[in-house]
């Protein structure tokens, strides 16, 4: 019903009825694996070192250079070898984001998916009208509120990116002796030093040696620096994805409100349907419920 669009990716736990189901149907599109999963199967298969793995592990996966990448999973490998055997056959693209072939995936999480699923466990007990009364009634408010934040949100960024962004800005104006531009090569490409190690950086095209100035969309300390160099506003060069106006077009089309059941406009045909339990085959045991 969804069908393929530009871009498209699917991202699970890895459940193996998923990947049958999605490779049959979207046969030609990428498919990527939640992290958090796939750090629940390493402790679940591998009894050791969790503590010290957990910490190698996430930072594996959020490494933005393939020098930091290898580095983090030699010290995987020394920790338990089985853990590194077992990522590398999962298939290091499917999991790693200096690997992927897509930036907007890493980004993506279930927190949404996961506080509906919190917030409607008992209600869905409710008969199939009452459930998605109180689902409707649940996403206005929810609307309402974020349409609410995003009105009294005043700068160029999203609150949270702002933070980010412009915490980091306001460190390297306060301290330049860590974090200083070289020379510029030509109008947009600046040699920023950061601790020693040279980073080339380009503005024209949003992108640094390091490699999280494109794969975040955001600019990075070094892009920051660059651009603190020239007296430009880093504003210009984060994605538009971030920005306030995108949060309030996304909650900008209301969620209407249902009618009371009297004044529904039914068609003959559809409420002349009976509608059958499913045929189903009853466990043995005493029911749950």
């Amino acid at each position: 019903m969804y069908g393929g669009k530009p871009n498209m990716r699917v991202i699970s736990d890895r459940n193996e009825s998923i990947l049958k189901a999605t490779s049959i149907v979207y046969t030609c599109i990428p498919h990527y694996a939640f992290m958090w999963h796939i750090w629940t199967n390493i402790k679940s298969k591998f009894k050791k070192g969790h503590l010290k793995l957990s910490e190698l592990y996430f930072a594996t996966t959020r490494s933005y250079t393939l020098d930091e990448f290898n580095e983090r999973v030699s010290k995987i490998e020394e920790i338990d070898t089985r853990v590194k055997a077992y990522l590398y056959d999962i298939g290091y693209h499917i999991w790693s984001r200096v690997h992927a072939t897509v930036n907007k995936t890493w980004m993506m999480i279930s927190n949404i998916a996961e506080s509906l699923n919190a917030v409607t466990k008992d209600t869905r007990e409710l008969p199939i009208v009452k459930l998605l009364e109180y689902m409707m009634t649940l996403l206005e408010r929810w609307t309402n509120e974020k349409l609410l934040k995003a009105k009294v949100t005043f700068t160029y960024l999203r609150k949270k990116i702002q933070q980010r962004v412009g915490g980091q800005h306001d460190i390297i104006a306060e301290d330049e002796s860590k974090l200083y531009p070289e020379r510029a090569l030509i109008d947009h490409i600046h040699t920023v030093i950061d601790d020693m190690k040279r980073f080339i950086v380009c503005l024209q095209n949003k992108r640094c040696s390091y490699g999280q100035f494109q794969l975040d969309e955001l600019p990075c300390a070094h892009a920051l620096a660059a651009l603190r160099h020239k007296n430009e506003s880093y504003e210009n060069y984060c994605s538009p994805y971030y920005t306030r106006e995108s949060l309030f077009h996304t909650y900008e089309i209301p969620v209407d409100p249902l009618p009371d059941e009297s004044k529904w406009n039914v068609p003959q045909h559809i409420a002349e349907k009976v509608v059958m339990p499913p045929i189903g085959k009853r466990q043995s045991g005493r029911p749950k419920k």
